[in-house]
């Protein structure tokens, strides 16, 4: 039977990607006897797919996608035979690589090697979850969470920094299983690799077992051992790429590419197969592992059943943890005052992680820099500070999988240039809508004597450009409120792009607010040229405004906190902001600016050494200077 299913899987894949005439057959192909055995010790529930104590299965190599929509299908989530029919096609419930947007898709692991990051993310998950809701007598939280990865996810730093954190933390309810077939696109993996992975992963602090990948007996024997572990476990497969394709086993062809009509016909043949028949599977092979639909549902109700045995305390956690309550944060009150946004943005935080039992986070070694240290609540397993150590990549991908966890809602910290470092984590949280909150401190030149390196110069036009995520840049403590008001409510991540230096507390707002992007801080009447500006530059053009209005020139001034909540306005707000000339004014790229500005005064090139103020007025972002340069606009 187990393979009757692995073959099923086989050409399930294979004709997948015959249909669609692209995609990745070899790993699947490959994969498709471990994955047999693997359905066996995954409990988890096809009916409910959000089943909180469901086992993770997390593909981090996800052009193996052919592998997963075979295995939901089979399993009994909502995948039928048509979706299959459909893979790669536009609109369909099977996409190219995994997305959420299909049943029984834990994460969108999209580049390699984030998903070995999003496993150690659940696992850790997993871990805090347990600290929160387990008691001696009941275990709410007790299930596995496995990944599949391949030579090129462990190529990739960010299963170093993922996997090197897994083992400081000793998380045995993570299973690795390395799909070693030694081939990437370019042919043997020897021609760019060669280190002992085993050894790697023993350094880290893994258990590690290496087996026949096609072998039913050692397959499960490795599986049936992760529940004996006290550490996480690496599994290695030594498999055979494109398994059961003929000449074209083993060969890095079967890559990403189509096997051929042909060959898909032969390879039928050879495992007694009808050849003329598409995406066959046999009524013995349903039966068996539909099975996990009755299995699944029966081990769900069991769970639930427990929960009833929970004390009263424990079940309002729970219920706190999975509908989170933002109506209770109680605000710091920031008017008037005089604060680095980082600092503000501390009390911000403290606030919510207060009254929000799931909002949790950390900073990528810099919790002091970034203000971000959850004060009186502990570190991870069994608090909420999460020590990442001076890993942003790990970090954003680690938090990624926290927010698909159904429990908490994170926050990544490091300073704004590091950002990129962790951008391709950002991408996929706006990609899946998860409520990600990136905290990035030291937002420009104002950092001052650390330099170049250190100064953020083209990052905000770059996270702005970003579909579905929203870039904050308050100019005070109350702006800053107000943006985290707005951001815990959207469906979607954001950043907080804030200042190393004091900011001076801004005029109230003379026509609309935060929640609009933009708003008005001086209108004038009949008002010959507005200044907008972001952040600490704000004050910047409420200087100039003033030394304007000594040459009548009357000028508005508008603060602008989001751009992209700017860009949702309607015409008539637009209208009312922009009056006159328009100019912008940053200490980045700010090339976005052109959308609504006439001209921008930014950075034109990176930064340089020095004190925060004599960068300032080296750059010219003075007053004076943008007075000037507003009159020679005029």
């Amino acid at each position: 039977m187990l393979e009757k299913i692995s073959n099923t899987i086989k050409f399930l894949s294979a004709d997948m990607v015959q249909a669609a005439n692209s995609g990745h057959p070899g790993a699947p192909m490959g994969l498709s006897d471990v994955m047999s055995v693997l359905m066996k010790f995954i409990n988890h529930n096809p009916k409910n797919p959000n089943w909180l104590n469901r086992d993770r299965l997390v593909f981090s190599g996800g052009h193996a996608s052919a592998l997963v929509y075979s295995y939901l299908y089979l399993t009994g989530y909502d995948l039928d035979l048509d979706d299959l029919k459909n893979f790669r096609q536009l609109h369909s419930k099977t996409p190219g690589h995994p997305e959420i947007t299909t049943p029984g898709v834990e994460i969108a692991t999209g580049p390699l090697g984030q998903g070995i990051a999003n496993a150690v993310g659940f696992a850790m998950a997993s871990k805090t979850a347990a600290s929160m809701l387990n008691t001696d007598e009941l275990k709410v939280i007790d299930h596995k969470v496995y990944c599949f990865c391949g030579d090129g996810d462990l190529q990739e730093g960010i299963s170093y920094e993922a996997c090197s954190l897994a083992g400081r933390h000793l998380l045995d309810n993570l299973v690795i299983i390395y799909d070693s077939n030694e081939i990437t696109i370019e042919g043997s993996t020897n021609i760019a690799w060669s280190e002992d992975v085993k050894a790697r992963f023993e350094a880290m602090g893994f258990d590690v077992a290496r087996i026949d990948g096609h072998d039913y007996e050692q397959i499960a024997f490795a599986l049936d051992e992760a529940k004996n572990k006290d550490k996480p476990y690496l599994i290695i497969a030594n498999t055979k790429i494109g398994k059961g394709a003929l000449e074209l086993e083993g060969s890095e062809k079967t890559h990403g590419a189509p096997l051929g009509e042909d060959i898909v016909k032969r390879a039928k043949i050879k495992a007694g197969f009808d050849p003329e028949v598409k995406f066959f599977v046999s009524e013995d092979v349903l039966f068996e592992t539909r099975m996990a639909v009755e299995k699944g549902d029966l081990a769900e109700a069991l769970w639930k059943d427990s929960l009833k045995n929970l004390s009263s305390e424990k079940k309002e956690l729970l219920k706190a943890l999975e509908n989170p309550d933002f109506s209770k944060i109680e605000f710091p009150d920031l008017k008037g005052e005089n604060l680095a946004t980082r600092d503000s943005n501390g009390k911000i935080i403290n606030a919510i992680a207060n009254a929000v039992p799931g909002f949790l986070g950390g900073s990528a070694d810099l919790a002091p820099s970034n203000k971000s240290d959850l004060k009186g609540l502990g570190d991870f397993p069994c608090g909420r500070n999460i020590h990442y150590g001076i890993r942003e990549h790990a970090m954003a991908a680690i938090n990624n999988a926290y927010a698909r966890y159904g429990l908490f809602i994170p926050f990544s910290a490091t300073f704004f240039v590091f950002s990129d470092y962790l951008k391709t984590g950002a991408r996929l949280a706006a990609l899946m809508s998860l409520r990600h909150y990136f905290i990035f401190t030291h937002d420009s030149i104002g950092v001052g004597e650390d330099g170049p390196t250190h100064q953020p110069i083209e990052h905000l036009s770059s996270l702005r450009a970003m579909p579905n995520f929203y870039t904050f840049r308050p100019a005070d403590g109350n702006e800053n409120v107000a943006s985290w008001k707005i951001a815990l409510n959207k469906n979607a991540p954001s950043a907080f792009v804030l200042s190393r230096q004091k900011l001076k507390a801004l005029p109230k707002a003379k026509f609309g607010g935060v929640e609009n992007g933009a708003y008005l801080i001086e209108e004038k009447q009949n008002a010959s040229i507005t200044l907008v500006a972001s952040g600490s530059e704000v004050q910047v053009c409420l200087e100039a405004a003033k030394i304007l209005s000594k040459d009548n020139i009357t000028a508005n001034v508008v603060s602008a906190p989001c751009f992209e909540l700017l860009c949702g306005q309607d015409d008539s707000y637009i209208n009312r902001l922009f009056v006159g000339k328009v100019l912008a004014v940053e200490a980045a790229s700010a090339l976005e600016w052109y959308k609504f500005a006439d001209e921008i005064y930014s950075m034109k090139t990176f930064g340089e050494s020095g004190a925060a103020s004599d960068l300032f007025k080296h750059f010219g972002f003075t007053g004076e200077n943008i007075a000037k340069f507003a009159k020679d606009l005029l």
